[in-house]
């Protein structure tokens, strides 16, 4: 017999000749003869032989080291107390392709079943390990935080829990995710993993799991969370993408396989998929906020994940991968990851401020990523990138001392006596393999490394067909993918539909609440149908829905409770439901009574449904049309602004609306071509589901013709007296006997407001308590639309829009930050996607006691927000900071620019107009010179707003940076101090952090013109610090001594020095006559005060001459 050692030899390692990838033609085709047609002849005994030299390899390197009794496997095989659920699920990848590999073998000799058993062990391992964890699990779905993560490290041999979060931090949602493609993966090639309901229960819970990582920030692939190591988590595209492939390929998917049940398929929520879709294209090329780049977005753009189909982003992420961590002996995780170095001190969990700077140029490198670009140029068909990793990897592997087998080393490291000269002059010094690797070790295994480098030879050598090692053929493009079998949607959906999803058909279904709300629509040339005239098709609200999807998971043996009260969104509303033997369609969430005021606008309500279809049309991907409900209430009807919502249904009637092709027709007529999802696989169903949908309003009388017929809304008029303040020192019980009387609705929710601070929400007023009359007050002012009061009610009774953290996360993962707060007061900053209770208590604990309405005035700026920014996000170019206070003002500022002569209040302006006066500030200020938007403002008021919402000139922030670079005494803003060192070594001129902290320095600032004053400052004094290199300031540079200093030269040359006193001068001075110069007049005397300051300070050679020009 022939020694493993001889065999591998004859293996090609770096040859190309034995690469042949199907053309793109074939492979999107998706037919699995037509790969076989290009695979090169070879002899039986030959495959064989080599074989049987891989399964020599994966016992002798990765089930060698599988536990007997939990079937987990360790990180590295010198480990024999813990096991890592990560490096156990890519080792049984690894032995499952092996076993797939000898599935083409008539005669295996039994090994393929050996080896489908292990790795039926191993996923049953992982699973029986979380499944003592389901505690957490259920608690995890109500408040999501790292002490209730499931663990990634577990015992070796027992699965159960070795470190706890304070030890290790578990939360790493890309294990979740592996685990569940990898899962549906095995289990459509035919392995039986899933034996019972209670598991069934538990992979279900998985998914709620995950659906929300697009707002769940987390460790990473490598357990250390932002690139300092400080113990804080963020989000990362590397898990989002994880995430939407795992929800992509576990949707509808038959956990028991072709012969199992209705009852054993998985559901993921269509919204909560485009959620994770949305975010990681977003983010995309990035990695978080912190990184520029991380190499684990190999394995999520590229196998196994697969997670994008968009080419351009695809190539851009992976270039930047390659370019700015691409090293001589593998790949470099990110930028100053110090994991492993000789400098690191492995005593201490996390790093001290500015310590990553130690490791920049002598970061470890891996080789394990040479293999995922070889498994990656395979799968995308580029035989130059296989070769040219090939040849790098086999430069780099070493081979076992006893028996020859190769080995791929974990890092090499940069050795202590050569760091100083790495540093200097990168890519130079010779590395060696860390010493937790193979010194001193020869059997020392890398376990993720040698099950990645079996998948790439396996492969490389014909052995392996992509069609095997991916059977879900994630790397086909989503219109080629097989569909699951049976009645299931899946969010593979169509081929791809041009640029504004042209071709899609949106069926407009609208429902009227009575027959004589229908005759009065019918005269407008509106038809509608009542809830009677679609039966047998019920009309539900979604939180029915919400209800009959709670018994989904669910399990009594695992204390696990089923789906978790999350709402149906958009996309999850245009799918009709056969579900309890009916057939269903849920009409969407902007038509549900909700408690917050937005639902009384009906105009709101009327751009909301245009911003719906858009939204559908966008990025619908199911199979069959969606159906959008309208539900038409006569309420509307009495709305002062119904006429808007008629126009609306009367331009659907055209068959377009906002670029969406729509179609209108009766319920029953659009069935055949509609998207249903059969909701037969949930548990427990029968007909004691107490659902109440929608029913028709009977009236006797049938009477109103036209709109002019219906009694209107009366309007109030009222003056918005301050009553808390005149009041404040009134005792409660004359405020009780006030409010006996008073016919001022806003001045007693005032009042009553007064009493529930004092005495509490029970305290009485007459037959009701503080809370109940306030309530009523509240449903007065919705139905009066009256905005003031009905906002200052919502916000005593601590009212919070629906969904607001969807929004919120939007503006975040655009690269900015949401700060809700009182100017000049406090604030709170949101850098990271949170909790609706987290904004809550910040609403109501940092803007209510000062500013009573302000708390859901900026809950509706956070919505209106979020949506522009995720359709327009060019209208925030420049704003890196969305602090909902300051927009507030800016909204105040426009309005008395634009009328002048009128006193409207913002508080009692309907939503519909703050949303658009928020776009026209948006537009005003934009960084695209337009005129036609000036809106007739001048310069100095549209740099008033811009310094409001602190809206920057391109490259402002490296601008700073380099600043920073020549300035070696720092930067000091007001009282704060920017030091030069460690800033500009620990962080990139790039990296979104440092854009984040040098805009914390303005916002200790809070006068808009002055904010203005100091951007324009930096934004000159870069100028002239580029255009003469050769100057640096030693000393501290004091900004607003800058702006003082522009200040006093403007007053010199006016001869009115002696009429102002800058003794004491601050933002809140009186600078209009500065402000109002000529823009190129005014950035003279800033010109001129730098340049004076430059020429005093200590700069190289005195009297030199700056270049301004």
């Amino acid at each position: 017999m022939r020694s493993p050692s001889s065999k591998h030899k004859k293996l090609p390692m770096h040859s190309t000749d034995s690469i042949t990838n199907p053309s793109p033609k074939s492979s999107l085709a998706g037919v699995e003869g037509d790969y076989v047609n290009h695979i090169k002849p070879s002899s039986r005994q030959d495959t064989i032989d080599q074989l049987d030299y891989y399964y020599g390899l994966v016992k002798r390197q990765l089930l060698r080291y599988q536990s007997p009794t939990s079937h987990l496997f360790p990180a590295k095989s010198s480990n024999t107390e813990q096991a890592s659920i990560r490096d156990s699920i890519y080792s049984s990848a690894a032995v499952w392709s092996l076993y797939q590999a000898y599935r083409r073998l008539d005669d295996d000799r039994g090994k393929s079943y050996e080896l489908g058993q292990s790795v039926v062990a191993c996923m049953r391992g992982v699973l029986a390990t979380w499944m003592r964890q389901s505690p957490k699990l259920e608690q995890w779905k109500s408040q999501h935080c790292p002490k209730l993560a499931l663990h990634t490290v577990v015992g070796l041999h027992t699965g159960e829990e070795v470190l706890d979060y304070k030890q290790y931090n578990h939360l790493q949602m890309d294990v979740v995710c592996l685990y569940l493609l990898y899962l549906v993966q095995m289990i459509t090639s035919g392995l039986e993993i899933i034996y019972s309901m209670e598991e069934v229960a538990l992979i279900q819970n998985l998914v709620y799991y995950i659906e929300r990582a697009y707002r769940t920030p987390d460790f990473g692939t490598w357990g250390r969370g932002t690139k300092y190591n400080d113990g804080n988590p963020e989000v990362s595209a590397s898990a989002i993408g994880m995430a939407k492939a795992a929800l992509e390929a576990v949707n509808g998917f038959n956990l028991f396989g072709e012969r199992g049940s209705n009852y054993s398929v998985i559901y993921a929520d269509i919204d909560a998929h485009n959620r994770n879709r949305s975010i990681f294209e977003t983010l995309l090329p990035r990695e978080s906020n912190t990184k520029n780049t991380d190499v684990s977005l190999l394995s999520t753009i590229s196998y196994p994940a697969f997670a994008t189909q968009n080419e351009e982003l695809y190539n851009v992420t992976k270039a930047r991968v390659v370019k700015y961590l691409k090293g001589e002996y593998g790949f470099k995780r990110f930028i100053m990851d110090g994991y492993g170095t000789e400098m690191e001190d492995n005593q201490r969990r996390y790093y001290q401020k500015g310590e990553t700077l130690e490791f920049e140029n002598v970061e470890n490198e891996w080789p394990i990523f040479y293999i995922l670009m070889i498994i990656d140029g395979v799968f995308k068909d580029i035989p130059d990138q296989v070769s040219e990793y090939q040849e790098l990897l086999s430069n780099r592997m070493v081979y076992d001392q006893l028996s020859g087998d190769p080995l791929v080393p974990m890092m090499y490291a940069v050795p202590t006596d050569a760091m100083k000269k790495e540093k200097i002059k990168p890519k130079t010094q010779k590395r060696k393999i860390t010493s937790s690797n193979l010194l001193g070790m020869p059997n020392d295994v890398f376990l993720w490394g040698q099950a990645m480098f079996i998948i790439s030879e396996l492969l490389t050598n014909n052995l392996l067909h992509m069609y095997e090692l991916d059977p879900i053929k994630r790397y086909l493009p989503c219109y080629a993918r097989p569909k699951p079998v049976g009645r299931y949607s899946s969010f593979l959906g169509m081929a791809p539909r041009g640029t504004a999803a042209s071709d899609l058909v949106i069926q407009v279904v609208m429902i009227a609440e009575s027959t004589r709300l229908q005759c009065m629509l019918a005269n407008y040339g509106i038809q509608t149908q009542t809830p009677t005239e679609v039966e047998p098709v019920q009309i539900w609200p979604p939180s029915e829905l919400v209800r009959v999807f709670q018994s989904m998971g669910k399990s009594s043996k695992l204390q696990l409770n089923g789906r978790p009260n999350r709402p149906i969104g958009s996309l999850g509303t245009s799918k009709l439901y056969r579900v309890c033997g009916k057939t269903v369609l849920c009409y969407p969430i902007i038509f549900s009574a909700s408690e917050f005021y937005l639902s009384h606008d009906m105009a709101l309500l009327t751009e909301d449904m245009r911003d719906e279809l858009k939204f559908i049309g966008k990025y619908w991907r199911l199979v069959g049309r969606p159906t959008f409900c309208i539900l038409i209430s006569e309420q509307d009807m009495r709305d002062p602004q119904f006429s808007e919502m008629l126009k609306f249904l009367a331009e659907l009637r055209h068959g377009h609306c906002e670029g969406v092709k729509v179609r209108l027709g009766r319920l029953q007529n659009l069935l055949s071509s509609s998207c249903i999802e059969h909701l037969d696989f949930l548990p427990g169903q029968d007909s004691s589901l107490e659902i109440q949908p929608i029913q028709e309003l009977k009236h006797l009388y049938a009477g109103y013709q036209s709109l002019t017929d219906i009694p209107k809304i009366l309007e109030i008029h009222e003056d918005l007296a301050d009553f808390a303040t005149q009041y404040q020192h009134t005792s409660s019980r004359d405020i009780v006997e006030i409010l006996r009387s008073l016919q001022h609705v806003y001045g007693a929710i005032q009042l009553c407001g007064i009493l529930l601070h004092r005495e509490g929400p029970d305290f009485q007023v007459g037959e009701l308590s503080v809370k109940e009359k306030l309530e009523h007050m509240n449903r007065e002012a919705g139905h009066l639309r009256y905005w003031a009061a009905l906002r200052y009610s919502s916000s005593l009774l601590k009212q919070l829009v629906d969904s607001i953290s969807p929004y919120a996360t939007q503006i975040i993962v655009n690269g900015k930050t949401l700060t809700v707060g009182t100017v000049g007061v406090v604030f709170e900053e949101f850098d990271k996607p949170c909790a609706p209770q987290e904004i809550h208590k910040a609403l109501y604990t940092k803007v209510q006691p000062y500013n009573i309405i302000g708390a859901v005035l900026q809950q509706e700026l956070i919505l209106y927000c979020g949506k522009i920014i995720a359709s327009k996000p060019e209208m925030f170019d420049g704003i890196l900071c969305l602090r909902m206070s300051r927009i507030i003002q800016a909204i105040e500022m426009y309005l008395g620019f634009t009328n002048p002569k009128e006193t409207s209040h913002i508080e009692n302006l309907a939503p519909s107009k703050i949303r658009e006066i928020l776009v026209s500030v948006l537009e005003v200020t934009g960084l695209n010179d337009d005129p036609k938007k000036t809106r007739n403002l001048s310069s100095h008021q549209i740099n008033s707003l811009n310094g409001c919402l602190l809206r920057v000139p391109c490259n402002f922030f490296p601008s700073v940076f380099h600043i920073l670079e020549r300035c070696p005494g720092g930067l000091t803003f007001l009282n704060r101090h920017l030091p030069q060192q460690p800033t500009i070594e620990t962080m990139d001129p790039k990296e979104l952090s440092f854009f984040h902290m040098v805009e914390g320095f303005f916002a200790q600032y809070s006068v808009p013109d002055y904010l203005f004053l100091m951007v324009r400052v930096l934004t000159i004094l870069s100028t002239v610090l580029k255009r003469n290199p050769e100057l640096t300031f030693s000393k501290e540079l004091k900004m607003d001594d800058l702006i003082k200093d522009s200040v006093k030269i403007f007053l010199k040359d006016h001869k009115l020095l002696q009429e102002v006193d800058l003794s004491q001068f601050s933002e809140h001075m009186d600078l209009d006559r500065f402000l109002t110069l000529d823009q190129a007049v005014l950035d003279s005397y800033i010109a001129r005060a730098i340049v004076n300051l430059l020429l005093v300070g200590e700069i190289g050679q005195m009297g030199m001459e700056c270049k301004l020009q």
